[in-house]
């Protein structure tokens, strides 16, 4: 399956375990089939753009968080992408928080 398939998923459970939902919940918030919900978020199926709003409807978050800054392996580098990945579902404070420690280690590197 593609990245993109694998990308979206991993956003998808993210969410959906942010927002305290099982598998079955958002299946049954976004009127989708809860082997369905599970395939996507392993990436296992392709979601319909259709499906994929009505999770993000679910889920309360905008459509465009789900697929923003999507980066595919054979287009540039994978690394920045996984940086977004794992900072981009943590609360804003969080996001500035790790920022400036990561700042702060270059900073040091460079001295």
């Amino acid at each position: 399956m593609a990245d993109i398939a694998k990308i979206i998923g991993k956003r998808i459970k993210i969410y959906r375990n942010k927002a305290g939902y099982s598998q079955e919940e958002l299946a049954e918030k976004a009127g989708l089939h809860n082997t369905y919900i599970g395939q996507l978020e392993r990436g296992e199926k392709n979601a319909t753009l259709e499906s994929i709003e009505k999770i993000s409807r679910a889920l309360e978050v905008p459509l465009e968080i789900l697929t923003e800054k999507i980066v595919l392996v054979d287009v540039c580098d994978k690394l920045p992408a996984k940086f977004y990945d794992l900072v981009n579902p943590l609360k804003k404070s969080e996001q500035k928080f790790l920022y400036n420690l990561l700042e702060q280690v270059i900073k040091y590197k460079k001295l």
